[in-house]
């Protein structure tokens, strides 16, 4: 297991399998020293974890711990193209995609639940974009891409 393992394992968390994508792409490509992943959703075995908007289905809170979700399948992605975490030099950008309401302007807070299960995994800061959209696939309330540069 890797070190980046370890720490999530402190956490309680573990690197999922790889999410099967929905339509004609693949969970992330290495272009030279970099990998870029696809959307991610808030997947566990399958299963979307919730469906609905921030501001009004869902809470803050909840779509915290749905952006957790969707950064845990983005860490997973890049596993599946590198093989051993620990190759991962830095997180170089997460982009942030929150379902939401007309009223709803704390898409930096709910994106937060990624951008911490990434600085905890990984160590140092990334930069991002929290953007709040009127819908995602399949109705999920959040969705991270990430760029990650390895070695």
């Amino acid at each position: 297991m890797s070190a980046v393992e370890d720490r999530l394992a402190e956490l309680g968390l573990s690197v999922p399998e790889v999410t099967a994508p929905l339509a004609s792409y693949v969970p992330a490509v290495i272009s030279g020293s970099c990998v870029y992943t696809s959307g991610q959703l808030p997947f566990i075995s399958g299963a979307l974890q919730a469906t609905g908007r921030l501001g009004s289905e869902i809470e803050v809170d909840e779509g915290v711990s749905l952006a957790q979700i969707c950064g845990l399948n983005a860490i997973a992605a890049v596993k599946s193209v590198i093989g051993d975490l620990d190759r991962v030099v830095q997180v170089v950008r997460v982009t942030g995609f929150v379902a939401s309401s007309p009223e709803f302007t704390s898409q930096p807070a709910v994106i937060n639940g990624a951008s911490n299960l990434l600085g905890a995994a990984f160590g140092g800061a990334h930069s991002r974009s929290a953007v709040g959209v009127a819908q995602l696939p399949l109705g999920a309330p959040v969705e991270i891409d990430m760029i990650v540069e390895f070695k």
